[in-house]
């Protein structure tokens, strides 16, 4: 038995209608996962700011340690050159000398000893912030993985109707079925309506034309609403009056 073109384009038409309803749903989920992993992100941020912190007061640790290191070098350097000095203004520009090298290196260490105050304090701010941010994952992955869970499966729902729709619009008569996909790549959602009982685009509820309404209830045409431009078809017959 031949298939029906007007059963197909029914057909078409509703495996449309929930392509469109399943594709809005899944683009709703990006949506629900970003307002559900914002406190997450917020905290991932503030954790990333206090490691960076704590990274640069360490590099301050170490260029401070290693400025400390060249200048009791040179201290060991100049009190060894006492030994050796000529005359007494050879003596007092080491001495000199020395007691400036000997200021900036207790400089150096008093500012280290800051730093490393600075420091503990950091690593305390970042051991919070980690501890947050582990409370606050543990808490959304359930919900993340339930979102995850569903988007797949409304995903494989939509592969199915995929497949259901080529397979629909292969029983169309090649002619109406590249009206239908026409109207269908415009934008519109709704492509068909059926004539009401008393002659009226079931869409807009126009009336139609008598010698239109026949050709319409004979299907020998694919005859479009003049007001809202819909496909005409005939009522269903399975439908109750």
């Amino acid at each position: 038995m031949a298939d029906n073109p007007i059963e197909s384009l029914r057909d078409l038409q509703r495996i449309d209608l929930e392509i469109d309803g399943v594709r809005s749903r899944i683009a709703e989920f990006e949506p629900l996962l970003e307002k559900l992993e914002e406190p997450a992100l917020k905290l991932e941020k503030e954790t990333e700011a206090a490691r960076s912190r704590l990274q640069e007061m360490k590099l301050d640790e170490r260029r401070l340690e290693l400025s400390a290191d060249e200048r009791r070098a040179r201290m060991k350097k100049l009190q060894e050159r006492l030994n050796t000095v000529r005359n007494l203004r050879e003596e007092a520009a080491v001495h000199a000398e020395l007691d400036l090298v000997r200021r900036a290196l207790e400089a150096d260490e008093q500012e280290a000893l800051t730093l490393l105050d600075q420091i503990r304090q950091a690593e305390a701010v970042l051991e919070e912030a980690e501890r947050n941010l582990d409370e606050a994952r543990q808490e959304i992955e359930p919900k993340r993985l339930e979102l995850v869970k569903e988007r797949k499966s409304i995903n494989t729902r939509l592969s199915k109707l995929k497949s259901q729709r080529e397979e629909s619009a292969s029983r169309i008569p090649e002619p109406r079925r590249r009206i239908y996909e026409s109207l269908k790549a415009r934008g519109r959602s709704i492509i068909l309506a059926e004539l009401t009982p008393d002659g009226a685009c079931g869409h807009c509820y126009s009336m139609i034309p008598l010698q239109l309404q026949t050709e319409i209830r004979a299907s020998t045409a694919m005859i479009r609403c003049e007001t809202c431009g819909v496909i005409m078809i005939p009522r269903d017959p399975g439908a109750s009056e």
